[in-house]
């Protein structure tokens, strides 16, 4: 049965990531610059969460809240499930559905060490 490790070896453990002060507004230009649909909150080594599009629409439009005038740390996913490399696919995607998230951080030895995505096409609707 495949692990995480697996994954990240074969689709890479690199990340994006911005720091919690950022606003919205920058986290979401970079998102689209790199063309992702989550960035991990981060600054220096210590990891703080995950801000996601749904997070954004959620937190931010829904609440009529101005994404230039919004910290990233105000309105990110925190407290997110955490996996490890040597965790199962299955074990993950029960997590996932479990948790109801779509993003999950891949933690090592207490360090940030990738973030796995489920494919829109499976996500739960």
């Amino acid at each position: 049965m495949s692990n995480i490790a697996t994954v990240l070896a074969r689709k890479g453990n690199s990340f994006v990531s911005v720091n919690p002060e950022q606003t919205v507004l920058e986290a979401l230009q970079l998102m689209a610059d790199r063309n992702v649909g989550a960035v991990v909150v981060n600054d220096a080594d210590t990891y703080h969460g995950i801000f996601t599009e749904r997070d954004y629409s959620r937190n931010v439009i829904l609440k009529n809240r101005h994404s230039s005038e919004t910290k990233v740390k105000e309105v990110m996913s925190v407290n997110l499930p955490e996996i490890k490399p040597l965790d199962t696919l299955n074990h993950c995607m029960q997590l996932m559905a479990d948790h109801n998230v779509r993003y999950l951080p891949v933690m090592e030895e207490g360090k940030m060490n990738g973030i796995i995505s489920i494919p829109m096409s499976s996500a739960k609707k």
